[in-house]
């Protein structure tokens, strides 16, 4: 509703839309567009035409990582299990003891090393195997 000059409500020429109901996928993509080195979340906002307050509220979502969709919580990561471990010089790497408690995970990539005990989720697994894998690079 608009007022006229004289302060009446008139009705907005301007058609109100349906919701676009957006995906997890489609909400996680626009946000990883805003953070972006220098993006506008404004700017996307719009391009998506999309309310910038919304994906304010998804970015909030994006960090709690509470904007994974179903199929991505059930993704496997592909590991492999060697019987015997060696460093860069062939030389053998020193192992942790055989008698880890249950539910302990301990990577060693590189000279990096992440040892996970307790019941992690998923979605810290994953991204701690994605930020040992950017280090890689």
């Amino acid at each position: 509703m608009a007022t006229n000059g004289s302060g009446e409500m008139q009705p907005s020429s301007k058609p109100v839309g349906k919701r676009r109901y957006r995906s997890a996928l489609e909400r996680r993509k626009i946000v990883e567009e805003t953070l972006q080195l220098g993006a506008s979340v404004a700017i996307i906002a719009r391009a998506h035409d999309v309310n910038a307050h919304q994906v304010f509220c998804w970015r909030k979502l994006y960090r709690q990582g509470q904007l994974e969709s179903k199929k991505d919580s059930a993704e496997l990561v592909p590991v492999r299990v060697l019987d015997s471990v060696s460093g860069d010089a062939g030389k053998p790497v020193k192992r942790e003891a055989d008698g880890l408690p249950p539910g302990v995970i301990v990577v060693e990539l590189g000279n990096a090393r992440v040892r996970i005990e307790g019941a992690a989720d998923p979605a810290s697994i994953r991204a701690t195997f994605a930020a040992l894998d950017s280090l890689r690079r």
